[in-house]
């Protein structure tokens, strides 16, 4: 027979969840809107502190109406991350603008701040117009806000932060979600807390709120009948699924625990395993662990990650390398940047192992038991 299938993080689920989500349905607020997406909004504003939140059908549209809020468009050039998900530079093709990808620190997988200022001076040297930074928090780890919101404010440069994978992280004592002008956070099922689907944007900003929220609503007119002056979006967050959220919310702190003492796990588990080492383990209390991932030395270990990874997979356990960096995409084949080669590095010698707060017991011994009875093998 075989064994349940182990994912990497899978949602974390129980009964106040499914009472949050029956009083919603009970309550007829079942349309797009309600009182579930206004107490969201505010709740998860004053967690990160900031003004304003913007529910949203997912942390993509976030992306994509907080650069159309700060006026990217056709023309523009937008700096982000490499060692990122296709959605980051997805949202920014939306726009009409080209995404400029920079390599990644090697130690973090963050976005390299010298390379980040490097081309923008080149950029700004040729009179190219940068819209916006787009820096990705890798993993749940934030970047260094410190250096880029300088850089941002030194050159004049709309900063949008991607928060989508570092909810409950901070950075110089300020919660992931509250840098730049606006920030994005992702509610996907796979995210440390979830809403099925959806994200928020994240701004002290009044004005830009107001403007994400009228797009995210078709561009509709303040008038009785239909009046479009705008094009607008259908990228609104239901009442059901901020529901879901809130009761998600209220447990994040515990989820967040849960994925660290996993995340330790790890690190007392390969600390004696030469040419291995937990990626981005220092500073890491900073950090929500949303996945834990390992970095391979194959001409140490005599082993590269994909035998691990098929090790795992004959007991049904998943596993995955880390993203593969975006200028190596087929779809962005020819794309600009500032590439050292560090991202591909970390792609090639990556594994992201089961991380996910929902795991039991006994799923957490079989995924440690598989883990050790290879590397005995070898």
């Amino acid at each position: 027979m075989t064994a349940s299938r182990i994912y990497m993080s899978s949602p974390d689920i129980g009964h106040l969840e499914e009472d949050h989500i029956l009083a919603a349905l009970r309550s007829g607020w079942i349309a797009p809107l309600g009182p579930d997406v206004d107490a969201f909004e505010r709740e998860l504003a004053d967690r990160v502190g900031v003004a304003h939140g913007v529910a949203l059908s997912s942390g993509t549209a976030a992306l994509h109406l907080g650069l159309l809020a700060l006026g990217v468009g056709p023309g523009d050039v937008v700096l982000t991350s490499t060692m990122t998900f296709a959605a980051t530079a997805n949202a920014i093709v939306y726009t009409g603008a080209e995404p400029y990808f920079i390599d990644a620190e090697p130690d973090t997988g963050n976005i390299d701040v010298a390379l980040l200022e490097r081309a923008i001076v080149r950029l700004q040297e040729d009179d190219e117009r940068i819209g916006a930074i787009v820096p990705v928090d890798l993993l749940g780890k934030a970047v260094n806000y410190t250096e880029i919101e300088r850089i941002a404010q030194q050159y004049g440069i709309p900063l949008l932060a991607d928060a989508a994978e570092s909810f409950g992280a901070s950075h110089g004592g300020r919660a992931a979600g509250s840098f730049g002008r606006a920030s994005i956070v992702s509610f996907n099922g796979n995210k440390v807390m979830t809403t099925s689907g959806g994200g928020m944007l994240l701004t002290d900003e009044v004005d830009l709120a107001q403007r994400v929220r009228y797009l995210a609503t078709q561009a509709r007119q303040p008038v009785v009948h239909y009046e479009h002056t705008d094009i607008g979006y259908n990228y609104r967050l239901s009442n059901l699924l901020a529901a879901l959220g809130r009761a998600q919310l209220s447990r994040l702190d515990g989820m967040i625990f849960r994925r660290r003492v996993l995340r330790e796990r790890y690190k007392d588990l390969f600390v004696a395993v030469p040419g291995v080492s937990v990626f981005g383990a220092e500073g890491d209390e900073h950090d929500n662990a949303w996945l834990s991932s390992i970095l391979v030395d194959s001409v140490v270990t005599g082993w590269e990650p994909a035998d691990l990874s098929a090790a795992l997979a004959e007991d049904n356990i998943e596993s995955r390398p880390l993203w593969k960096p975006m200028h190596l995409q087929p779809v962005f084949e020819g794309a600009r940047g500032e590439i050292s080669g560090a991202s591909e590095r970390l792609f090639t010698r990556g594994l992201t192992l089961p991380s996910g707060s929902a795991l039991n017991a006994e799923q957490i011994e079989r995924v440690f038991a598989a883990i050790s009875s290879f590397l005995e093998r070898r």
